[in-house]
C-alpha cells in the first residue's frame, strides 16, 4: 500500500516535477492578498531552498482547491526570481499568470 504524502511532501514533489530540482522546506508564511479592499487570496506559502537550480535559490509553493473534479487540488511553485522575491509577490505573480491564462483561453 502506497503511503500518503504530507502537504509539504506534495509541494516538494511539485517543485521537483515543475523545476527539476530537489528542495528543502525552510519556513511557512501566512499571506493575505487584497485587491480593492477585498481578500482575493488567503493562505500559507511554503518557502523551499532549492538544490542545484541554475537561476533561483528558493521557491514559493502552495496548494489550492479547484473547480475541476478531475484535479480537485492544484499545486503552485514560483521560483524566487524578480518580480517574485517574497511570498507575497509570488502570490501576486501567480494570480496575474492565472488571469492571463484565463484571458488567453477566452480569446
Amino acid at each position: 500500500m502506497k503511503k500518503e504524502m504530507s502537504p509539504l511532501e506534495e509541494l516538494r514533489d511539485a517543485i521537483h516535477r515543475l523545476h527539476g530540482v530537489r528542495s528543502t522546506h525552510v519556513q511557512s508564511v501566512p499571506v493575505t492578498e487584497k485587491f480593492e479592499g477585498r481578500v482575493i487570496w488567503d493562505g500559507i506559502v511554503e518557502v523551499f531552498e532549492l538544490h542545484g537550480h541554475p537561476k533561483a535559490t528558493h521557491a514559493y509553493a502552495w496548494s489550492h482547491d479547484t473547480d475541476d473534479p478531475k484535479q480537485p487540488k492544484r499545486s503552485v511553485a514560483v521560483l524566487k526570481i524578480p518580480p517574485a522575491v517574497s511570498p507575497e509577490t509570488a502570490v501576486r505573480v501567480a494570480i496575474m499568470q492565472e488571469l492571463k491564462n484565463a484571458e488567453a483561453a477566452e480569446a
